[in-house]
């Protein structure tokens, strides 16, 4: 009835849309509590107290392992003493465009990969800088009092010294325990505790997958999943390994909301050891399927160069950013990106 009015008195009326590219280029300018300025075109999600932005590069930290400040004690023990300083209020470009408040050990998500070998004596010397509670709980064995569920650590500087015998062998997680529990996972305060045998394992490529998730709009179903925090990282940016070599992958569920995720390798078998803490493979196999904190040791090499895909075998994991490739080539290839 409208139009045929406007047609009836000669009221030309014209809508202009904007054009997709012209609404995803315009820039949305937040100002932090710290008074930083940041201006991006993609979505600002819950961008609290940013004091800085997280810079996570998940290429080194595939293979970057923490040994600690290592002395010996007067029976001839090895220390090894380690500082982990717990923040809540950082902000992670998690995919292109998108921005998130990550809290994370040692300003990264995943937190640092703590290594030590059976009967080590460990010390982490955990320092809470954000505004929450924190703690570190590690899988493993050691007393009560160390075990960082009840030993609650306050906000702005609280400090706590966590002390045990590293053991028994194997891949484990270590995670906040303060409640709620799944919002302190979910934003990132969590990493992986390797201990290794006192005679070693075979030399070996060594590599961590902590497969993680994102919940960027908080109704407890994730939007991102990805292998080392960055979707679809290892696609866009291949792992180099070399035929003939043996490679061995830490891997470790921290995926929360999700009652299971899993890992497909292409072209190749795996030797599986669930959480490493035996030295015989209970299965030869190409896919994993792991509960929350679940968590084993993968040993495999290719024997034929070529891209490789890897990924969870969950569709829904894959497509939203759960996906990598192996570039494998000859010894006698160099190594190129």
């Amino acid at each position: 009835m409208i139009l045929i009015l406007s047609a009836l008195v000669g009221i030309s009326i014209t809508v202009v849309f904007p054009t997709l590219t012209e609404a995803q280029l315009e820039k949305k300018t937040f100002v932090t509590h710290s008074g930083q300025v940041i201006q991006t075109s993609g979505d600002v999600l819950d961008p609290l107290s940013a004091s800085s932005t997280v810079e996570f590069d998940p290429q080194k930290f595939l293979r970057d392992f923490n040994y600690g400040r290592i002395s010996e004690s007067k029976t001839g023990q090895t220390i090894r003493d380690f500082t982990i300083i717990a923040e809540d209020d950082k902000i992670q470009e998690i995919s292109p465009g998108v921005f998130y408040n990550v809290w994370t050990f040692n300003g990264t998500v995943p937190g640092p990969t703590i290594r030590a070998t059976e009967g080590d004596l460990v010390r982490i010397h955990f320092i809470n800088n954000g505004s929450k509670s924190h703690t570190m709980h590690f899988h493993g064995i050691h007393k009560a009092e160390m075990d960082g569920v009840f030993e609650i650590v306050g906000p702005g500087g609280g400090q706590f010294t966590y002390e045990f015998e590293a053991g028994p062998v194997g891949v484990h997680p270590y995670h906040c325990h303060v409640m709620p529990l799944e919002e302190h996972i979910s934003h990132g305060l969590y990493g992986v505790f390797i201990v290794d045998p006192k005679e070693g394992r075979p030399a070996a490529d060594e590599m961590v997958m902590v497969l993680n998730g994102f919940d960027t709009d908080f109704d407890t179903d994730n939007n991102f999943y990805a292998a080392n925090t960055i979707p679809f990282y290892y696609q866009h940016h291949p792992i180099q390994i070399k035929t003939n070599k043996l490679i061995r992958i830490y891997v470790v569920n921290m995926v929360e909301f999700d009652p299971i995720n899993n890992f497909h390798l292409h072209g190749n078998l795996f030797h599986y050891y669930p959480t490493g803490t035996d030295t015989v493979p209970s299965t030869f196999t190409d896919m994993i399927t792991l509960s929350q904190t679940e968590r084993g040791i993968m040993e495999f090499q290719y024997s034929y160069p070529g891209k490789y895909l890897f990924h969870a075998h969950k569709v829904e994991f894959s497509e939203k950013g759960w996906t990598g490739l192996f570039l494998v080539q000859n010894p006698e290839d160099s190594l190129v990106d």
